[in-house]
């Protein structure tokens, strides 16, 4: 009896020499990262093998934490992905300094990895998508779909959708005045047309209609929605222009509307109301909405730059989960639409980062239905100018952007455990 009582007291004391050696990854998120953006295909990665990471809000930039495994921290040095190997004690500390009520801290625990789609064109197109780009460089799997998929009811089968550089107004994304002659342009035409017919539409803005519907309905349905550029004021134009002619002749063979900015109609849109459109086929703009600097060229960068907002980690936590970051300062960048001018932003929308040189928002949230939405205004996050026909840019020089987390965030945010979602 008293050899048994030995061997269960050995065992007791090595069970717990192993709970107290217990050991953890924290992979922070601070400037001690040396890739922020890998770090993000990480905790993925973790998602994918059904195992559950921490994300700690506002503590070092927006850290992960996990239990150490000894194949999570092979891969986080085969991605090349700062992390500490940090004591239960020290894991401890950590959570309880984020449970304090003072500090402006929170925990989100991750689940499930979300299923990705992107909605892109399957043809070759003259610009790059900084969304693709970026899960491409994280190692985060993502599938791409199009109008067929969508008319075909596939959207709900995916859990996050990205909107790529899009018009859904069936203008060609008013390239008309400087590419009309370019195959490239001529080639969209053809496929769209292509394709509208082949859908059984009689225009390419009808068909686009259709699917801007069916964006709408996968939201309200519980989708979350991210878009870039000019992909989200195109949207909510094409919802508000439903049942009018907003196309000139040169896109889909007849005349407009007339009148049609007094019968556009802002209670089906996501976030803008009041704007007017601007269908002159010369002019690259689609409407008021856009905040884009006319004197980009000659304007210094730094004018450029926006700002996040600071939120309470413990009572807002979306907003918070978007905006983590080792900035709050973020380099600007523009596109077709770079920003939002204030004034036609819907009361509900809330601004999470914006331009206060140019009284403009950048960095925009809402929810519809039981689903949500964020746009992001601008083209390339590391690339200030980006033009068509540019090269696409090269992430492994841009590991640690600022601007470019904030799509990851997004891509994480599907993923967080829904008590915890406190707004």
């Amino acid at each position: 009896m008293q050899h048994l009582k030995k061997i269960s007291f050995f065992i007791f004391l090595f069970l717990f020499s192993v709970k107290v050696s217990a050991t953890y990854l924290l992979i922070p998120m601070d400037y001690a990262q040396k890739n922020h953006l890998k770090a993000y295909g990480i905790a993925y990665w973790i998602l994918e093998n059904n195992l559950e990471i921490d994300w700690l809000l506002n503590y070092r930039g927006g850290s992960f934490m996990v239990k150490h495994v000894k194949t999570i921290e092979e891969e986080l040095i085969i991605r090349g992905v700062s992390f500490e190997v940090i004591a239960n004690v020290k894991s401890t500390a950590i959570l309880q300094e984020i449970a304090d009520p003072e500090v402006n801290m929170d925990i989100v625990k991750l689940e499930k990895a979300p299923k990705i789609a992107v909605y892109s064109p399957k043809n070759k197109q003259p610009w790059d998508d900084a969304v693709t780009l970026v899960l491409t460089y994280a190692e985060i799997p993502y599938e791409v779909i199009y109008d067929d998929e969508i008319i075909a009811n596939k959207l709900p089968t995916y859990d996050w959708l990205h909107l790529h550089h899009e018009d859904f107004t069936g203008q060609y994304g008013k390239f008309y005045f400087a590419y009309k002659n370019a195959p490239w342009y001529r080639e969209q035409v053809r496929y769209n047309e292509e394709m509208a017919a082949r859908l059984g539409f009689s225009k390419v803005s009808q068909l686009k209609l259709a699917v801007a519907k069916k964006i709408k309905e996968f939201t309200i349905g519980g989708g979350f929605l991210f878009a870039m550029c000019s992909g989200t004021d195109a949207l909510d134009i094409a919802l508000a222009a439903e049942g009018l002619d907003i196309c000139e002749a040169m896109f889909d063979g007849d005349g407009t509307t007339p009148n049609y900015n007094s019968q556009l109609d802002y209670s089906k849109t996501f976030a803008f109301k009041d704007f007017m459109l601007k269908t002159n086929p010369m002019e690259y703009e689609f409407s008021t909405i856009d905040a884009t600097n006319p004197t980009h060229i000659n304007t210094p960068q730094k004018l450029d730059n926006f700002t996040l907002f600071d939120f309470s980690a413990k009572w807002d936590i979306v907003p918070t989960m978007l905006c983590q970051n080792h900035e709050t300062i973020i380099n600007g960048f523009y596109g077709q639409t770079t920003g939002y001018n204030k004034q036609y932003l819907k009361s509900n929308v809330l601004i999470m980062g914006e331009n206060k040189s140019l009284n403009s928002a950048k960095y925009i949230h809402g929810e519809m239905g039981k689903g949500t939405w964020t746009f992001y205004g601008g083209h390339d996050p590391a690339d200030y100018q980006h033009k068509v026909g540019d090269p696409p840019t090269d992430l492994s020089l841009h590991p640690n952007s600022a601007g470019y987390r904030l799509i990851l965030n997004n891509i994480l945010f599907p993923a967080a455990k829904k008590k915890k979602q406190k707004t």
